[in-house]
């Protein structure tokens, strides 16, 4: 099925150019960073401070949290851990989820997947507890290895990962009426998601580089660049992300979410280009074509 989500997501992202000849990275390079890090990386031109659009994601570890210190230090999203496996549900979800909602950041949850257990066993557990009303933007699948497992040892081949993780987000889709996003490793994408997934959006991790640069043909949406950050708010360490687009995609994007949302699920037919009024100002910078989702990419 195609989620109404598939539908808008061209509107609200799309950009009028996908070459980077004309920007000026030298200058982005030298912009400040925006939040503080215990442990910066240098990521040359492709800095994430040159990103409009930041955000964190958290779990039970991240303790006590004042949204609305995080809300004012600049952060506009979260992603939020929800459930794990079968029959595991984060004790800190309902919590975050509430106040992020009262501070007005948008947030979604993440279900950390096992291969230790059915893909409709892990969905039926995830819908038992994260109600519709806990998210503004997709439910995300966290995709990787569990390494950290004492009981779950399983290391499906790609088909399988592939077949499972297919079976999980169609069943959320389904029910949610929003296509998910996924989240994923370095390693676990080198193992068993290069070239697949196409009409999904990625979340990807990669703290040393650039992520054109470790993950094989793969445009992304969503980008965990630290997990050293400094968020006033927080206690301790965070992971901090960027969004590929720039401000106004990002103010597009979630305001169609919105409609999506209030709207029954079913198919609706995919727009050929989206609406004038939708285009980014065109003064502002085109972003290079590896920030952008495959669709985008296309339509121009």
């Amino acid at each position: 099925m195609r989620s109404l989500l598939l539908a808008v997501l061209p509107f609200c992202l799309f950009v009028s150019s996908c070459t980077s000849t004309n920007y000026d990275f030298m200058q982005t390079a030298s912009i400040a960073p925006k939040f503080k890090d215990n442990d910066p990386q240098d990521f040359g031109r492709d800095s994430p401070s040159r990103h409009d659009v930041h955000g964190i994601d958290v779990s039970k570890w991240n303790g006590d949290i004042n949204w609305q210190k995080v809300k004012q230090s600049g952060i506009s999203f979260v992603f939020i851990k929800a459930t794990e496996g079968k029959d595991v549900i984060d004790p800190k979800f309902q919590d975050y989820w509430r106040g992020a909602r009262a501070a007005g950041i948008a947030h979604a949850p993440y279900h950390f997947y096992y291969f230790c257990s059915t893909p409709d066993q892990q969905a039926d557990w995830f819908i038992a507890n994260v109600p519709k009303a806990s998210m503004d933007m997709p439910p995300v699948l966290d995709a990787e290895w569990n390494h950290g497992s004492k009981t779950c040892f399983r290391k499906p081949s790609p088909q399988e990962v592939r077949v499972e993780l297919k079976r999980f987000m169609d069943r959320l889709e389904a029910y949610y009426g929003m296509r998910p996003i996924i989240y994923t490793s370095v390693d676990f994408h080198r193992d068993n998601l290069v070239g697949a997934f196409p009409d999904h959006y990625f979340w990807v991790r990669s703290v040393a580089k650039h992520p054109s640069q470790i993950y094989a043909d793969r445009r992304w949406a969503f980008w965990q660049y630290t997990s050293t950050g400094v968020i006033p708010g927080i206690k301790g360490e965070a992971d901090i992300n960027v969004f590929a687009g720039n401000r106004q995609n990002w103010k597009n994007w979630i305001a169609s979410l919105q409609t999506v949302r209030q709207q029954p699920v079913g198919p609706v037919p995919v727009p050929s280009a989206p609406p004038q009024q939708m285009l980014p100002p065109m003064n502002e910078p085109p972003l290079p074509p590896q920030l952008l989702p495959p669709e985008l990419v296309a339509a121009n």
